[in-house]
């Protein structure tokens, strides 16, 4: 870098700097609370269009060449704006350099191309491991200062590189979508845009890196490695703001090892049947804020991940201090979402006044055995939910990588219920407080569903509000508590089902009266179970032990009389 790009853009750190004690100053008493700090970056004014370096606005020249020309013309002065006018902007991948601000000016749209072939095959990431992928449309690695910003949109033309499944379409849209060229599985059942992609789809993990792989195996199929749309691998000082992103190859947004990201005033789009098609997914990420935006996707909307298995432990870096508020999610398997690929770990995370209708799961947290990694010190409230296909709130430790709601049709075994060693594979959920959720119309209201070995553990709940067709479901959780919880269900025989769990507390628990069954509890490891301040009278029936369940589990410790 040339001395006079490298001084301009010190003052920018020192300017940076200045503003990060401001903040520290102006937040020192939510700082005393364990609020993270974050800090956004700072671009100098300096503006360079695309046009100057020769891009045209007709949706069909391919302007690859200028825009990261311009990019890099931004870097070379030390940093400030480039800037994409209104038009049309057909384009290959480009990669962000540090100190630049892409400016998508109103009316404009990135829309990247098609031809597969723009594409090389780099060495990334995917699901947490080491990947051979298609480069991203839109990268960075170890950059600072970096921005996507304006209101312009980026179109990743996701459909040229997904499959697609059948269960997912009207008779009509498949009809058209086979007709389009493709192929199809053997059993006819999905939709893919290439031999290349079939071919990859039968195969084990194909883009894993390994020593008996070489770059002809991977072109050979090259078009299943469908890249995120935008990557930002170990970069420091991101903003993110006021931009649509959609129609993405794989995941949209992918924060990947990088701190002080600003995420504000975006629109994340896929369509509902978007294989792989989530909306953010902040991985071992640290200092983060999304806020005032709004999602609807294809997959899981807010998501928190920390890498997969061995390589995620290996690489020990746990998403951290997070805020998450005001935002909007729409369609989605999952609204706000920790895992599966938490490996490495996710904790201090808070997330505040966030809307989410039609997703499949509100909150929604989701492991496996063999991740490993702590979840721990999450802090949600103020959660408003409308017409979930699932449960309003999940914890679950046997996710199966299926999609949260069955299709039409689908037919779903219980896991294997196993007691085995905790050793580091072992994942961990523990600490959460969840306060303020009201929800219109799920499912289920709250399900939780630890290992023998590994109960979820101290989670508390407060004012809840939840209209659903079932209740509670807890099952190998230690430590749960309940407090001012409105439950009105049209299917509650029984109420709350309580399955091998423990120091569970139910205060000032409300129902429809005349329900038919309040509790059920079951298993012999069940115990020092209370429920405190509720009528529980109104029920027919208020407690049930089966399954060698001790009728000593349970105990009531104060009723109020049942209404006349």
């Amino acid at each position: 870098m040339r001395t006079e790009s490298f001084n301009v853009i010190s003052a920018s750190m020192k300017k940076r700097g200045l503003l990060y004690l401001f903040c520290c100053l102006q937040l020192t008493a939510s700082a005393r609370q364990n609020m993270p700090v974050v800090v956004p970056p700072v671009f100098k004014a300096d503006t360079i269009s695309i046009i100057q370096h020769g891009a045209k606005g007709d949706g069909v020249f391919l302007n690859t060449q200028s825009i990261q020309a311009t990019i890099d013309a931004v870097h070379a002065r030390g940093g400030g704006v480039a800037e994409v006018p209104a038009g049309l902007w057909h384009t290959g991948p480009i990669v962000l350099r540090s100190g630049v601000n892409l400016y998508l000016a109103a009316g404009s749209t990135l829309l990247f191309t098609r031809d597969l072939d723009q594409y090389p095959l780099v060495e990334a990431n995917w699901e947490g491991l080491p990947q051979m992928r298609n480069q991203s449309p839109i990268s960075a690695t170890d950059a600072f200062n970096i921005g996507i910003t304006g209101k312009g949109i980026v179109d990743g033309n996701g459909d040229a590189w997904r499959m697609v499944k059948k269960d997912k379409l009207t008779a009509s849209q498949w009809k058209k979508l086979v007709s389009s060229g493709g192929v199809l599985s053997k059993d006819e059942k999905t939709w893919y845009p290439s031999e290349q992609s079939l071919k990859g789809s039968g195969l084990t993990n194909p883009g894993q890196i390994s020593p008996e792989k070489d770059m002809a195996f991977f072109e050979s199929v090259k078009d299943f490695l469908r890249p995120n749309l935008l990557l930002l691998t170990q970069c420091k000082y991101i903003l993110l703001e006021g931009v649509t992103f959609q129609n993405s190859p794989a995941w949209c947004l992918h924060p990947l090892m990088s701190e002080h990201l600003t995420v504000r005033n975006i629109s994340v789009k896929n369509p509902w049947y978007a294989q792989n098609g989530d909306g953010i997914d902040v991985e071992s990420c640290r200092y983060v804020l999304i806020e005032n935006s709004v999602f609807d996707v294809g997959d899981d909307a807010l998501c928190m991940k920390s890498g997969r298995d061995a390589e995620g432990r290996k690489r020990a870096m746990p998403t951290q201090d997070v805020i998450i508020r005001n935002c909007t999610v729409y369609s989605s398997h999952g609204g706000f979402v920790i895992g599966s690929e938490m490996s490495g770990g996710v904790k201090n995370v808070h997330v505040s006044n966030c809307t989410f209708i039609g997703a499949d799961i509100g909150l929604r947290f989701k492991t496996t055995r063999g991740r490993g990694g702590v979840v721990e010190n999450i802090y949600i409230r103020d959660i408003y939910m409308k017409d979930i296909p699932g449960e309003a709130i999940l914890f679950d430790m046997y996710y199966a990588a299926r999609d949260p709601v069955p299709m039409a049709g689908e037919k779903r075994e219980l896991p294997k219920v196993e007691l085995k060693p905790v050793d580091e594979t072992t994942p961990v959920f523990r600490n959460f407080t969840i306060t303020n959720v009201y929800c219109n119309g799920a499912e289920k209201a709250v399900f939780i569903r630890g290992v023998p070995e590994m109960a979820v553990s101290n989670i508390e709940f407060n004012n809840l509000v939840i209209t659903s067709k079932k209740g509670l479901d807890i099952q190998e959780a230690d430590n749960i508590r309940f407090n001012n919880v409105q439950l009105n269900t049209s299917e509650s025989d029984p109420l709350i089902e309580i399955i091998q769990s423990k120091n569970i507390q139910l205060n000032g628990i409300q129902f429809k009266k005349d329900i038919p069954l309040l509790t059920r509890v079951n298993g012999e490891r069940s115990g020092n179970i209370q429920i405190t301040n509720t009528k529980t009278a109104d029920a027919a029936k208020d407690v049930q032990f089966e399954l060698g369940a001790n009728a000593d589990a349970l105990k009531i410790i104060s009723s109020p009389k049942a209404k006349k």
